[in-house]
């Protein structure tokens, strides 16, 4: 059964819950597994038919873009998202940056599943180019709203100057993010300290960059 057979996915409360249930259970078995993992175990792990699977996916290769878009909002969780929307609010914007950017760090360094998945990406991708373009397919700003959200904000209240929102949000992340994804990469990380004073560093070069003041 191929994509294009799937007309409309099925919806509802009942679906929605099922859909869970699959992207939960691939999740595991793609984490435990690869890639390589069958639609049927998929399906047993997560108690429904192989045909429900295919019914809300299509493919494996939409499942796992669908695992990886529920992986990619974890690290900015409760905490860390509100610390980025409240930024619009605060009176000293670099120790407010600071803060939420402490908060998405930690979050980045602690969560192993959405480390394992993207070394899974990248271990698997010559051999299921698919992976990669899942994982590419979801751009800068849909990565994390609340980035794009709490940038953009700023922007439109003039405390930042950014006239181009997309490479601004990918710069942030290789300021404060991208070090811990290649280290982990590699199997090591970054020291606490040094993982704070990069954070420290980073905010204040994307100030320098970014804030009003910055003559362009």
């Amino acid at each position: 059964m191929s994509v294009d057979s799937v007309k409309q996915p099925p919806s509802g409360p009942r679906a929605e819950l099922k859909r869970r249930a699959i992207v939960r259970a691939a999740r595991e078995l793609f984490l435990r597994d690869g890639f390589g993992v069958g639609m049927d175990a998929i399906a047993a792990e997560a108690g429904v038919s192989k045909v429900t699977v295919y019914n809300h996916f299509g493919s494996k290769e939409a499942l796992f873009s669908a695992v990886i878009s529920s992986a990619l909002d974890e690290p900015l969780g409760h905490a860390s998202s509100a610390a980025l929307e409240g930024l619009a609010e605060a009176e000293d914007l670099r120790t407010a940056l600071i803060e939420a950017a402490r908060a998405w760090v930690h979050a980045v360094r602690t969560n192993k599943d959405v480390t394992a998945l993207r070394n899974l990406v990248a271990a698997e991708h010559h051999r299921f180019p698919e992976l990669g373009r899942g994982w590419q397919g979801h751009g800068p700003e849909s990565h994390h709203p609340a980035v794009a959200g709490a940038l953009r904000e700023l922007a439109d209240q003039g405390r930042l100057v950014i006239p181009d929102l997309e490479t601004a949000i990918i710069q942030f992340y290789a300021l404060l993010v991208f070090p811990h994804m290649v280290f982990s990469t590699y199997g090591t990380h970054i020291e606490d300290d040094l993982a704070d004073r990069l954070v420290v560093s980073g905010v204040d070069m994307f100030l320098g960059h970014y804030g009003p003041g910055r003559n362009r």
